[in-house]
């Protein structure tokens, strides 16, 4: 959780961070109502953060489908009947109702508007904050727009996931960029859904904050240039893509199962077990403890700071693994 939220007047935005993913989510609390944007896996903090303000969770709000990291939507939205939010572009399987431009919701004295930004993904949304008076507050970007960056363009290309090219993605965020989020006032917060790190942008700031104004001045891609020359700049020098972005795509479409019941189904090694044929071995211990001695065939993955996106990038969502010894497996669906 974020030790720094923004509280003014009648509504306190608390930003969630988790590192490890460089994934933010964030609470937005009014007169006792409560709304998610983009909920990590595990909810407890979300429960957590509504009863130490007496708080109800009533909406949760998906901006588009992730594919760095599984989302607790569904499963908080059953446990707290609050109600599921994301665009009609999404085709989400799951019980929501449809948010898109012009659609809004109150919570408290404040009302959420939807607006389309297409780009990072087909059916990305970004969430506009009003405050009583009616004047712009914030706009939770989603994967659209990051402090210093803008989500990039090229996951939904394979057929699984839409066959969307990159290059249409890459033009739709250029209009995205100029003719919705550019023309909010300077002053408006900017709240992505993540930070530096992130698999889902390419020279993201270390800030976890901004405001439209600041991102007009310093962000790359919003400086004054052409359609072309966007999709040009955008399209050079994406990172690499995990294996586990497409899977988490299609998850998250269709909601994933309680935290705590995909905890318990990895399964659990204990040293006197054998080893299967073909099983892919990752031992995460540190790494002098592995150039000490380790299984034949055993892959050193340490349990550091990014130990879920390199596990996702080196085990794909069918392998069969086994961890060694198993201390977390956070992306796990």
């Amino acid at each position: 959780m974020s030790p720094l939220p923004s509280s003014t007047g009648s509504v306190q935005i608390q930003q969630f961070y988790d590192k490890g993913l460089a994934h933010a989510s964030y609470a937005i609390r009014s007169e006792g109502q409560i709304a998610l944007i983009d909920p990590a896996r595990d909810p407890q903090p979300y429960y957590d953060f509504a009863d130490e303000h007496e708080a109800r969770i009533v909406a949760i709000i998906e901006t588009h489908p992730h594919a760095d990291f599984v989302s607790s939507h569904l499963e908080i939205a059953e446990e707290t009947g609050a109600v599921i939010y994301a665009s009609k572009l999404t085709q989400a399987s799951y019980p929501h109702q449809a948010f898109d431009e012009n659609q809004r919701i109150g919570i408290g004295s404040v009302e959420l508007h939807a607006l389309n930004t297409p780009g990072h993904s087909p059916d990305s949304i970004s969430v506009l904050l009003l405050d009583e008076l009616g004047q712009a507050r914030a706009v939770f970007t989603g994967d659209t727009l990051f402090v210093g960056d803008v989500g990039r363009p090229d996951l939904r290309e394979s057929d699984q996931v839409g066959g969307h090219s990159r290059e249409s993605l890459a033009a739709k965020l250029y209009h995205s960029t100029r003719q919705k989020l550019m023309t909010l006032p300077a002053t408006t917060k900017v709240y992505p859904a993540h930070g530096p790190g992130s698999l889902c942008g390419k020279t993201t700031s270390t800030d976890l904050d901004s405001t439209i104004g600041r991102e007009i001045k310093n962000n790359y891609a919003l400086q004054p240039m052409s359609e072309e020359d966007f999709v040009q700049v955008l399209l050079k020098d994406q990172p690499f893509m995990p294996k586990y972005f497409g899977h988490d795509v299609l998850l998250n479409k269709q909601g994933a199962q309680p935290f705590e019941d995909g905890v318990r189904m990895v399964p659990r090694l204990r040293s006197e077990d054998p080893i299967e044929p073909g099983v892919l071995l990752l031992d995460t211990r540190p790494a002098e403890e592995f150039r000490a001695g380790h299984l034949p065939g055993a892959i050193n993955l340490m349990d550091g700071g990014k130990f879920e996106t390199w596990l996702g990038s080196i085990v794909g969502p069918t392998s069969r693994t086994t961890c060694w010894p198993i201390r977390r497996l956070r992306w796990m669906p």
